[in-house]
């Protein structure tokens, strides 16, 4: 890559249209989260939609990096948002005429996904097309910051406008944030040489490519693995704490605690985009998911705003640490040149965990731990006189269990030949910097 390209203003302007878009796209998911449970009652429901919404961008995840390779990256996310606002206009639409149907909201977010699934591979490869290799860690925290924007600064806006109005709101908002998220795209993408179509390849022969990209360097895969591990157990917190809150509050204080919790990750993101942190990834990375899982643990204890709330924020603190780590321990081990390939397997396969868990988190709490831990439950006189009895005590035990066993995993990671040699690798190339 010509190094005159290399500029992180642009990233920056690029970065800033990113974060007003995950603003809208929190109001949106916030606002169908509460609007599945108040029409169904069921955290089945609530996860569904949320598989729906997540599922289709991560299958087709593959084939956008395959893309983002072969074609222009920053068309291929203006394509994405544009079009990913048709699923929200439908569902729009469906309100307008009446209650929206759950299979019409599941049409809506799962046509919207679809189209979004250009945006992740091709960003992340933009990313590296603007960037310096010692601009990484910070540009990282930057990223962190816009992801955390869905959980930091929707939730409590989403929250308050739904006492004045009602979703219909969010989705007018939501939709009105690609038009800029494309506009901060299109001034990128000036003055950028375009990416040429030159490859003869067969998709198969990329895909390949980009496996081979992930898979030769064995402590590379194993990341990746550890991460879709990672996204298994942080997919329960994510879809059982809606009905696990709104099971005692209301969509206020659900809001409200969504922004308190994730302002740990805004803190956490402005120091680590703020500073560079040259080694030491490998253990950073062990210690803030250890520390992640028993966070989790305390989130799901007890009915108590307060608890929850600080253990939430610990928590969402921790995220931007150990994503600064995945990712600079895996981009600086990935040549450029297949970057899109490579970031869209490894998307599909680190969040996977995602995809069972949001199958499983909303039957195992509405069929076997819910019924657990009601009143004269099975284990309402055991673990039911720790973390309490009623309605969102089996949505909170199951949070639980995810939190530990996400402890037991960061040891795990930590005690592997092939992730400590990683950070063996790191200290050597430093050594060589510095001869």
């Amino acid at each position: 890559m010509d190094t005159n390209n290399k500029s992180f203003k642009k990233f920056f302007l690029l970065w800033s249209g990113e974060f007003i878009s995950a603003i809208g796209s929190g109001l949106t998911a916030f606002g169908l989260g509460v609007y599945v449970f108040h029409l169904t009652g069921k955290a089945w429901a609530v996860a569904l939609v949320t598989l729906l919404a997540f599922m289709p961008s991560l299958l087709l995840s593959a084939v956008s990096g395959v893309l983002a390779d072969r074609y222009d990256r920053r068309l291929l996310m203006v394509l994405g948002d544009s079009l990913s606002a048709v699923g929200l206009v439908f569902i729009l639409i469906c309100m307008l005429n009446g209650e929206a149907k759950l299979w019409q909201i599941c049409a809506g977010v799962t046509i919207s996904s679809i189209f979004s699934s250009l945006m992740e591979p091709a960003y992340k490869a933009t990313v590296t097309d603007l960037l310096t290799e010692e601009q990484y860690t910070k540009a990282s925290g930057l990223v962190q910051v816009a992801g955390s924007a869905k959980y930091l600064i929707s939730p409590v806006i989403a929250g308050l406008l739904l006492t004045v109005s009602d979703i219909k709101l969010l989705l007018v908002i939501d939709i009105a944030t690609f038009l800029v998220t494309v506009a901060s795209t299109l001034a990128v993408r000036r003055g950028l040489e375009s990416k040429k179509s030159e490859q003869t390849e067969s998709f198969t022969s990329e895909f390949k490519e980009g496996w081979r990209a992930i898979t030769e360097n064995r402590g590379v895969f194993v990341l990746v693995i550890m991460a879709s591990v990672m996204t298994f157990f942080l997919g329960f917190i994510q879809t059982l704490s809606t009905p696990m809150v709104l099971a005692f509050s209301n969509s206020t204080t659900l809001g409200t605690l969504e922004t308190l919790s994730a302002s740990g990750m805004l803190v956490t993101g402005i120091i680590i985009g703020s500073i560079t942190i040259k080694k030491g990834h490998v253990k950073l990375l062990s210690v803030s998911l250890f520390c992640a899982g028993l966070f989790i643990a305390f989130f799901g204890l007890r009915e108590n705003i307060v608890l929850i709330c600080v253990s939430g924020f610990l928590f969402f603190a921790t995220l931007p640490v150990t994503s600064m780590c995945l990712d600079y321990l895996t981009r600086t081990h990935i040549d450029n040149a297949v970057q899109g390939r490579a970031w869209g397997l490894i998307g599909l396969i680190s969040q996977l965990g995602y995809v069972v868990a949001y199958a499983l988190s909303g039957v195992l709490t509405d069929y076997v731990f819910t019924p657990l831990l009601v009143k004269d439950g099975p284990l309402a006189n055991s673990v039911g006189r720790i973390i309490g009895t009623g309605s969102g005590r089996g949505a909170g035990f199951l949070i639980m269990i995810a939190g530990v066993m996400l402890a037991a995993a960061a040891v795990i990671l930590h005690r592997l030949k092939s992730i400590k040699k990683l950070e063996k690798q790191e200290g050597s190339a430093e050594l060589c910097m510095v001869e």
